[in-house]
C-alpha cells in the first residue's frame, strides 16, 4: 500500500511517518511538504535512505506538485496546515491559502485520481472555547472558531465532509487535541518553554496561566490515525481527546522536572481571541477500542530530556528566529 502524507516534515506528520513506518514496513511513504519555517527535514534524517520512503518538496496549493505526488497512491493522510495561531493573527490570508485552497485542491485530485481514502488532520479549535463548567466538544458540536487560523481549519473540514456528499470520496476526519512529543518545533508553548528554560531564559505565560487545554502524545496521535483507518467509518469524525491541563499546571511541571521555581514565569497579556479552554470527549473513538498509551505525568520528562539531548535540532531554529518571543510578546499585548 502507498500512503501520501502531506506535511509529513512537520511535527505531527514526521511522527506519524515514523510511526507507520515502524508497525507498516511493506507499506510505502510519499511525504509532501513545502519545507515552511514549521518543516524541517532533520526530523526524518533516519529514514532518508529507507527504499519505502520517499520525500516530494512541493506545495499542496500547486496542481502539478500535487498530482504528481498523488500518483499511484492508494491513502492520503493530510496534515499539510498553517498552525500557529498568533501567525494567523498576523498574515490571515496566508491560511486561508493553505488550509483552504489547499485542501480543496489535495480533494479535487484524490477524487480524479480515485484514492481509496482521504484521511483529514483537524484542531479541536473548530469548535470555539468553552466555558469552565461546559461539557467536552463532541463530534455533535456546532462549529464556532474564534481565530483565523481555526476558521480555515474548519472551511477545510466543511469541504472534506462536502467531497463525501456530493461526490462519495471516501473521507475520514480526526480532530485532536494539542500534541505533546519530540521534534516539536520551539514556537509552541511546550517546547519553547522547555527550551527557553534550558537557555535560562523566562517563559512568556499568558494571563495568569489559567486557560485550559487537552494534551496528546504525538505517538497516540499517529496510533488513533492507524486505527481510525483501519476501523473508522467511511464518511464519519472522530475526535481524539487527551488530558486536560491548565497552562499553568503545564508550566510547573516543566519548572519541577527542570529544578526551577516560578520566578521564571513572565506574566503576559492574552493574544487577540485567545480560547480559554478546549475539551474533548473521545468516547466514540474508545467505544471502537482505541485507547491512549502515554500520559504527561509518565512522559513530559522524557520530552525534556530530549531536549536537553538533541540541541542540534532546535537551536537552529531558534537561532534562525532571534526574536520569536518578542515578537509573540507584541501580539499578545495588542489585546491588553
Amino acid at each position: 500500500m502507498i500512503l501520501l502524507v502531506t506535511g509529513g516534515a512537520g511535527f505531527i506528520g514526521s511522527n506519524f511517518i515514523h510511526y507507520w513506518l515502524k508497525n507498516h514496513a511493506d507499506d510505502r511513504i510519499v511525504n509532501l511538504d513545502t519545507l515552511t519555517y514549521a518543516g524541517h527535514l532533520e526530523s526524518l534524517k533516519d529514514i532518508s535512505d529507507n527504499p519505502n520512503y520517499q520525500f516530494i518538496k512541493g506545495d499542496i496549493t500547486n496542481p502539478e506538485d500535487v498530482k504528481r505526488a498523488m500518483d499511484g497512491v492508494d491513502i492520503i493522510v493530510h496534515f499539510a496546515a498553517e498552525s500557529h495561531v498568533d501567525r494567523s493573527i498576523v498574515d490571515p490570508l496566508t491560511f486561508v491559502r493553505t488550509n483552504v485552497l489547499g485542501t480543496a485542491l489535495l480533494l479535487n485530485t484524490a477524487l480524479d485520481l480515485g484514492v481509496k481514502r482521504f484521511h483529514h488532520v483537524s484542531t479541536d479549535e473548530v469548535y470555539g472555547e468553552l466555558g469552565p463548567d461546559d461539557p467536552p466538544f463532541t463530534e455533535e458540536t456546532l462549529y464556532a472558531p474564534r481565530t483565523p487560523y481555526a476558521a480555515s481549519k474548519a472551511g477545510s473540514d466543511h469541504l472534506v465532509r462536502a467531497y463525501f456528499e456530493t461526490y462519495g470520496l471516501p473521507i475520514t476526519i480526526s480532530n485532536c487535541a494539542n500534541n505533546y512529543g519530540f521534534f516539536h518545533d520551539p514556537e509552541k508553548l511546550i517546547p519553547r518553554f522547555i527550551t527557553n528554560l534550558l537557555e535560562g531564559k523566562k517563559v512568556p505565560l499568558m494571563g495568569k496561566g489559567e486557560n485550559i487545554r487537552e494534551w496528546l502524545h504525538v505517538e497516540d496521535h499517529a496510533s488513533a490515525i492507524d486505527f481510525v483507518l483501519q476501523k473508522g467509518e467511511i464518511g464519519e469524525t472522530y475526535l481524539i481527546e487527551g488530558e486536560e491541563k491548565t497552562n499553568m499546571e503545564i508550566t510547573k511541571m516543566l519548572l519541577e522536572i527542570l529544578g526551577l521555581d516560578e520566578s521564571m514565569i513572565e506574566f503576559v497579556g492574552h493574544r487577540l481571541g485567545h480560547d480559554f479552554r478546549y475539551a474533548i470527549n473521545g468516547e466514540k473513538l474508545r467505544s471502537l477500542g482505541w485507547e491512549r498509551k502515554h500520559s504527561l505525568a509518565e512522559d513530559l520528562s522524557k520530552v525534556v530530556l530530549w531536549y536537553k539531548t538533541n540541541e542540534w535540532w532546535w537551536k537552529p531554529l531558534k537561532e534562525g528566529r532571534p526574536n520569536i518571543d518578542r515578537n509573540a510578546q507584541k501580539s499578545y499585548k495588542q489585546s491588553l
